[in-house]
């Protein structure tokens, strides 16, 4: 569960370091049917991303690489590798932590938690096999599912349609064929997580967690007040959360984490102010005006986070020590 926490603590920073771990903006980021159908039901956190235009974004790219987590990173390098052009050809990326009953990374209480990724584009599959067949790489059939490997580093893909692929550790891919297949629980079926999606993913970046992984990123973000009283109380009425970043024009971030009640919200509104005032007291000039920036509400349940800035005025707190010190843990 380490590295999945690296990889949350990232994300979850934003609302202090004033940034996420994926970037872009401009056209929205959306799963398909079949995106959906392969994810396994009970996910902890999906991040999805518009990855052409990250591509296209120097500032994006700069966040993507000082934040992107050693797992995402490893996934993003094998379907490079690969020969697959994702590059020229994939549109939108997509990655899901969900928990599984055994294998993974273990959670210490009998569950594991793996990441698979989804890639959307216009994915020229006969040229792809056909490169796949003069390498002699031989597929590993699942039912009516081939299951390529990746390169040498024990990363695999498969195709569910000429638009659709999928790809991580071979048991991630299995888990997702299964998934799409009927024979497992799908992410259509998570009810919960299915109704925070529409609020969010008319955006270029966003992404949403469940109850567990909004804990966990929360904490996070916290740092030593976690481990007030307070929180404790706040920490047992999360209910979820979710986040969208926007580089179109500056830099604009926007966190919601739904509570159990208003008081609760206010509570952790309070907190959170609380953690920021101490981060402007120690921090540059430029980090205090980040601190500045950033909004930090509630209403109606939910806590809100906002933080808006230039290109110019997040470059450099991309360098500060206040951005070191929370992302480099």
């Amino acid at each position: 569960m380490k590295t999945f926490r690296k990889w949350q603590h990232t994300t979850a920073i934003a609302a202090l370091a004033t940034m996420a771990m994926a970037p872009i903006a401009l056209h929205a980021a959306q799963l398909s049917g079949d995106a959906r159908a392969s994810i396994p039901r009970d996910v902890q956190q999906i991040i999805v991303v518009d990855y052409r235009q990250m591509q296209n974004s120097p500032a994006a790219m700069q966040l993507k690489d000082r934040v992107l987590p050693p797992e995402l990173k490893h996934l993003e390098t094998a379907l490079k590798n690969s020969g697959l052009q994702v590059d020229q050809d994939a549109d939108t990326l997509a990655f899901a932590a969900f928990r599984t009953s055994g294998g993974g990374t273990s959670g210490g209480d009998g569950t594991g938690t793996r990441i698979l990724g989804v890639a959307q584009g216009q994915f020229n599959t006969q040229a792809i096999l056909a490169k796949f067949a003069k390498e002699k790489t031989k597929a590993t059939m699942l039912r009516n599912n081939s299951i390529y490997p990746m390169g040498s580093g024990g990363m695999s893909v498969a195709f569910l349609n000429q638009t659709t692929m999928v790809f991580g550790d071979r048991e991630a891919v299995r888990a997702a064929l299964d998934a799409r297949d009927g024979l497992q629980p799908n992410f259509l079926q998570n009810n919960e997580m299915m109704a925070e999606m529409p609020g969010v993913d008319s955006q270029a970046v966003w992404s949403i967690l469940d109850q567990k992984g909004t804990q966990t990123m929360m904490k996070s973000v916290l740092g030593e007040a976690a481990g007030l009283a307070d929180y404790d109380t706040v920490k047992n009425r999360m209910k979820d959360a979710s986040y969208t970043m926007d580089f179109s024009n500056g830099v604009r971030f926007n966190m919601s984490v739904d509570m159990s009640d208003t008081i609760t919200a206010a509570t952790a509104a309070t907190i959170m102010k609380g953690v920021a005032l101490m981060k402007k007291s120690s921090g540059s000039a430029q980090e205090k005006a980040a601190v500045d920036d950033t909004t930090i509400d509630s209403n109606a349940g939910v806590l809100t986070v906002a933080y808006s800035s230039s290109d110019s005025q997040f470059a450099g707190l991309l360098s500060s020590p206040l951005f070191q010190q929370v992302v480099v843990k």
